[in-house]
């Protein structure tokens, strides 16, 4: 079986959408012949590369503000190609390629994951979101299979679209059990002189990483916020902690290794995801599975974590009062029992289950 993996972007691309493509990919080769069709908008990477032994194909790409990926290049290829795979498997349903994938399907089988939330990461993108439906919902027209990561994911796509309900599974995503191994060893050794909040993700503003900044000037000189990612909003995080006078206690990371990352999760006391909407919460699953407990905005699929336990909800429109006192709470946490969370492997499995009733 030949599967084509359609994303907007891919390694060496971080994020959470990279990531998941990465993962199952790399599994789902035991079973199938699997190739990468991507984007390059900055045309540094090589246009046919590998990793392990998955194949990469890059295409150009225009990109602004990080967004939208379109490629004439990429639509001719499918167009021609797309026959030649017996799956084509298309990602995110805020970009051009997935789009592109069901406007080309020929005798090949398509499997969508949308990573779907419903609107635009930004006010001029969320006003494009509204016409761009009207093409867009071509490609869950198109699909034989949906796949869903979380329920929130699955329900807003019914109420946003006339499809058959059927066709959609809900197949969560799932972390390298192997990456945690040593995280205890790591909390042991880690200098508790300072209480470290985390954000790891892209660095845009629906994110809310904003609101963190601004709890920082609420606590204590020992509280550190590290920020891991980059994004279009970098600069103007960078600007606020220097007009709120906190800029010596934030750190940015990029980068990173995994085994990095992996300490970041570890050594931190709590991880804060405020954004207004996501599809699931990958980095929520990652802290988690490093032992450390984590607020998350009462938002989207993100509400679905919420256990007031091992991960802590906050409304909109934020309170920074309220937030910080939050922070001052749940960083005194401890996690004694590992949070039972989907590894890869069993999400790769469900995936090549789809492709098997579909094939």
């Amino acid at each position: 079986m030949r599967v084509a993996q359609v994303c907007p972007r891919f390694y060496p691309n971080i994020g959470g959408i990279e990531t998941h493509v990465y993962e199952i990919a790399k599994r789902l080769t035991k079973y199938c012949e699997i190739e990468i069709l991507t984007t390059d908008s900055s045309g540094k990477l090589p246009r046919l590369d590998s990793v392990g032994s998955l194949i990469i194909r890059r295409f150009k790409s225009i990109a602004p503000y990080n967004s939208y990926y379109f490629s004439f290049e990429m639509y001719k290829f499918l167009k021609k190609y797309s026959s030649n795979y017996n799956i084509v498997h298309a990602h995110n349903y805020h970009a051009f390629p997935a789009l592109f994938t069901a406007l080309t399907k020929g005798k090949n089988k398509l499997v969508f994951t949308p990573h779907y939330h419903g609107r635009g990461h930004s006010f001029f993108r969320d006003l494009l979101h509204k016409p761009y439906k009207l093409v867009g919902k071509k490609i869950f027209e198109k699909a034989d299979a949906i796949i869903c990561v979380s329920e929130f994911e699955r329900d807003l796509i019914l109420r946003n679209f006339d499809i058959d309900a059927s066709k959609l599974f809900v197949i969560p995503n799932g972390i390298n059990l192997d990456d945690f191994k040593d995280v205890d060893k790591i909390k042991r050794q880690k200098d508790n002189t300072n209480k470290i909040i985390l954000y790891v993700g892209r660095i845009e503003k629906y994110k809310g990483l904003d609101y963190v900044v601004e709890a920082l000037t609420l606590l204590p000189e020992n509280f550190i916020l590290e920020i891991v990612g980059d994004g279009c909003y970098r600069q103007k995080i960078v600007e606020l902690t220097r007009d709120l006078k906190v800029a010596d206690r934030v750190k940015f990371y990029k980068d990173l290794t995994r085994k990095e990352l992996v300490e970041r999760y570890a050594e931190a006391d709590v991880l804060i995801l405020l954004s207004k909407h996501e599809a699931y919460g990958l980095v929520v699953a990652e802290a988690l599975a490093s032992g450390t407990p984590c607020i998350v905005a009462n938002t989207s699929a993100l509400s679905e974590w919420v256990d007031g336990i091992t991960v802590f909800g906050i409304d909109y429109p934020i309170d920074i009062n309220k937030l910080a006192k939050l922070i001052s709470k749940v960083v005194e946490i401890e996690i004694k029992k590992k949070v039972n969370v989907p590894d890869w492997k069993f999400v790769a499995t469900r995936i090549r289950e789809v492709y098997m009733q579909i094939g």
